[in-house]
């Protein structure tokens, strides 16, 4: 009741439907970690109107948080997966003689869409990737 007069019915609808509104929605699921298994072609390019640079990235393990494989073949160290942001996104790290290489990469659709950093060469590339038969 408010100031002696009952609450109407569709007012607290009105209220209950805003706040439903409002609410985060529930994921539809999380996504497979599975899909990166197998071979990756990375243009690696320099910047965007360079000509493609192609590498593989093969993926030959996914279990749990863990990604097993190769990446410009090299084998990686330290693979991680996250899946709990509505994307299949992973890490790792390859070395040669100039040192560690961080690469990240978020699996977008039917496309892989990284970085990979270089402190020993400095430099920071951006690349993309798609999956071979």
């Amino acid at each position: 009741m408010t100031r002696g007069r009952p609450v109407r019915l569709s007012a607290l609808l009105a209220a209950a439907a805003l706040l439903a509104a409002c609410q985060p929605r529930a994921e539809a699921g999380t996504p497979d970690a599975e899909a990166l298994l197998g071979t990756w072609q990375v243009d690696l390019r320099p910047t965007p109107d360079a000509p493609a640079y192609l590498q593989e990235f093969v993926v030959t393990s996914v279990a749990g948080d863990t990604l097993v494989g190769t990446f410009y073949g090299t084998a990686i160290t330290h693979g991680r997966i996250n899946s709990a942001w509505n994307a299949v996104h992973f890490a790792f790290v390859t070395s040669d003689g100039s040192g560690a290489y961080n690469t990240t990469g978020v699996l977008a659709g039917d496309q892989l869409r990284g970085t990979t950093h270089s402190l020993g060469r400095n430099f920071l590339a951006v690349w993309t990737a798609t999956h071979t038969p």
